[in-house]
């Protein structure tokens, strides 16, 4: 039975039927904006990224779909936060939940499905699985401050970019992860080991997710291409254009963060052209490498491999 859970789709389907049949708050508003979300689909790789680390450490994953819906619901919290910030029309292809529930609606929706998602934590997971998600939150919250402080900053390097990435975005991947491990009893080599490949696979998650920004089509991205740029938000690629960029690459990106340029088509094309594109997949190659080496401490098995495969995904 372990052994089939690893194929794939199928914990994803675990996941999925959790939503389906078992997934509601107390509030009839809130769960219907939520499933709305859920409903728009999304690869749900949080949590399975925490059920393939509690079978990695000999633990049943089929226990722990709750554990692991968590994770998602984290997630969806966030996105319906972030369209709020980011004035966001659409998300996953659909309209973003402000649309349909206005932003005061969205805004409470998602406190409150964070606070619904730790009341149940709290009553059913022992010490420091709640400390673990506290504590990851802060780190989204944090992260989410710092990207605001840098909209715009020519100047941003790599790492500070870096720093960002691993608040917003790869510490719930870490603790999603982390927290497979602790409640299969894992050792607690492996239990670094998998918030390492959590973290790794995050960032590097972040940066494809930038990348695409860049190269991808609206109908592909589930959102408007190039929306990050819009926003004035430092992407890596981006980043790593400006630090080989001519003068009037610079000149041209600071005149479009102004306002003073409108068109957004000549700085994506300069983008690819003064080497952010190629530097960015190489980024994410590393990244994606490091990730891996994290899982040498787990015992050979399905689960590592589909972990190792979850990661080789990126690249493709």
């Amino acid at each position: 039975m372990l052994e089939e859970l690893a194929q794939e789709g199928a914990l994803q389907e675990l996941v999925e039927q959790y939503f389906r049949s078992s997934f509601t708050t107390e509030n009839p508003i809130i769960t219907q904006a939520v499933k709305r979300m859920l409903a728009a689909g999304g690869k749900r790789l949080r949590p399975r990224l925490t059920l393939l680390a509690v079978q990695a450490c000999g633990g049943d994953p089929t226990r722990h779909l709750h554990l692991a819906a968590y994770m998602e619901l984290i997630h969806v919290a966030t996105l319906i936060h972030d369209d709020v910030v980011d004035r966001a029309a659409t998300r996953r292809g659909v309209n973003a939940t402000a649309i349909d529930f206005g932003n005061r609606t969205s805004v409470l929706a998602g406190d409150y499905l964070f606070a619904w998602i730790f009341k149940n934590v709290t009553a059913n997971y022992a010490a420091p699985i709640p400390q673990v998600l506290s504590t990851t939150l802060a780190e989204i919250c944090d992260g989410e401050v710092l990207q605001l402080h840098a909209l715009g900053e020519l100047d941003t390097t790599l790492a500070q970019y870096v720093a960002i990435a691993k608040r917003k975005t790869a510490s719930l991947f870490a603790a999603a992860a982390e927290c497979g491990a602790r409640v299969a009893n894992a050792a607690t080599q492996e239990i670094g080991a998998l918030r390492t490949f959590g973290e790794c696979y995050g960032v590097a998650f972040q940066m494809l997710d930038d990348l695409l920004d860049v190269t991808a089509e609206s109908a592909v991205l589930g959102k408007p291409a190039g929306n990050d740029l819009a926003e004035k938000k430092m992407t890596i690629p981006l980043i790593l254009a400006l630090a080989r960029a001519d003068v009037p690459f610079r000149t041209s990106v600071a005149g479009y963060f102004s306002g003073d340029e409108t068109s957004l088509g000549p700085i994506l094309e300069a983008i690819e052209r003064q080497g952010g594109v190629a530097a960015t997949r190489r980024e994410i190659t590393h990244w994606i490498e490091d990730a891996k080496r994290a899982l040498q401490p787990l015992p050979e098995g399905a689960a590592k491999k589909r972990l190792s495969g979850l990661a080789d995904a990126l690249l493709e």
